[in-house]
């Protein structure tokens, strides 16, 4: 199963829950995200049971990945919202080998949306580096620590996802909102919110070296 045939299933699902938008009693005023968290809760795990059934069905298969949080412990399964889902848009060169580790500084390009809402049909695009599709040759990249001696790193789906890519690996990533931000709203991000990045990361360093 290609990655638009998951996605349109789940994308359908969500846009079926999403049906009209919900009004203030009060003036009318439209409400951004009705049932959020709902919504939210059912999109992913539809994703994530989706992906899971498509990997038992071909362990081989290297597009799709289902990781767990490097925060969770390893030795039981857990449950859907202790993994991120991954699709591999574009895979590093076969003899390119290692990962960045928690301690490691990345630079990397991306993009961070939401998923559909009543005024963003294609999600509320909440931070990037470029516009539109990646340009190698366009895009911008920031460089930042995974973690930092603060405590105040990437969320936790953000990480795992980068402690599990190569250089030159450009991912779609889907991070439940237990790996993200939790309860909690964050910016223009409202709490409850799956989190899809399109991440690129194009190389890595160790603490002693970035020193």
């Amino acid at each position: 199963m290609k990655k638009t045939k998951i996605l349109t299933l789940a994308m359908m699902l969500f846009s079926i829950m999403l049906g009209t938008a919900s009004c203030s009693e009060e003036d009318d005023t439209v409400e951004e995200f009705p049932d959020w968290q709902a919504k939210n809760n059912t999109f992913f795990n539809h994703l994530s049971d989706s992906v899971s059934s498509l990997l038992a069905a071909d362990p081989a298969r290297t597009d799709w990945k289902r990781i767990k949080s490097w925060s969770k412990p390893s030795d039981v399964a857990g449950v859907n919202t202790d993994y991120i889902i991954v699709h591999v848009e574009e895979a590093a060169a076969p003899e390119v080998t290692g990962s960045p580790i928690y301690t490691d500084t990345v630079t990397v390009s991306y993009m961070g949306r939401l998923l559909p809402s009543v005024s963003y049909p294609s999600g509320f695009v909440f931070d990037r580096t470029f516009e539109g599709e990646y340009d190698k040759e366009l895009s911008a990249s920031v460089k930042f620590a995974i973690g930092d001696q603060n405590g105040t790193g990437l969320v936790d789906g953000f990480a795992t996802a980068l402690q599990n890519m190569r250089r030159g690996d450009r991912w779609t990533v889907y991070i439940p909102y237990q790996l993200g931000y939790k309860s909690t709203a964050s910016g223009g991000i409202p709490a409850f919110s799956t989190l899809i990045f399109e991440i690129v990361l194009q190389d890595y360093w160790g603490a002693k070296e970035v020193s």
